[in-house]
């Protein structure tokens, strides 16, 4: 069972000195899981970054995740990979990178929710709970009443992202979801390292 407590999820703007500072603090901190984020299509760059963390990753047992991209998460070895629901669909990815990577999909409504059972992922990426500035494109927010109902309905274990920050992070995990992702409440942290004990420290 993996352990999706506390999702460290990159922001994609930060050089790669920025990053590096982000991750070793975060990982100090607690964090047990990192997404690296790359949206802007530049593939060599992403793996590049992705070798980074993953040498940064390497004797800590955090799983180094990669966002969208299938072909980077096999060109690096990455522990899994994390799709959108305009990328590859998750059963050719699953064949693709095995039984034994991680395999996680985003869901952003009720629907999408549902459909995802019956997918061979390991965990869905719950999206949006709070509107966010990082997600210009939201549609909807679930809120602690609809992830209540998720966490309720849903077989896979869940990981909340979108607008969680400390002054709600404790009403989030309240509602039993198996992990809390972030950005900006670890990533532009003056210390990312008391950043994440602090917010691993409010999810108790």
């Amino acid at each position: 069972m993996h352990n999706y407590q506390l999702y460290l999820v990159t922001d994609e703007y930060q050089d790669i000195e920025q990053l590096k500072f982000v991750i070793k603090e975060a990982v100090a901190g607690g964090v047990t899981m990192v997404q690296l984020r790359e949206k802007h299509g530049d593939v060599r760059e992403f793996i590049q970054r992705a070798m980074v963390v993953k040498a940064l990753l390497l004797d800590t047992a955090v799983p180094l995740i990669i966002n969208d991209r299938v072909d980077v998460a096999l060109a690096v070895d990455a522990d899994g990979v994390h799709l959108g629901q305009s990328d590859m669909p998750a059963a050719i990815a699953r064949r693709l990178i095995g039984e034994d990577k991680i395999l996680g999909l985003s869901v952003e409504n009720e629907k999408q929710l549902r459909h995802a059972q019956s997918l061979p992922v390991d965990y869905l990426g719950l999206s949006t709970i709070f509107p966010t500035p990082t997600k210009k494109d939201t549609v909807y927010a679930w809120g602690i009443d609809g992830l209540v109902k998720a966490v309720e309905s849903s077989s896979l274990p869940l990981v909340a992202i979108g607008g969680i920050n400390e002054g709600n992070i404790k009403a989030v995990a309240d509602t039993g979801t198996a992990g809390i992702a972030l950005v900006s409440a670890i990533c532009h942290a003056a210390s990312p390292a008391k950043a994440s004990q602090h917010l691993l420290a409010l999810m108790a």
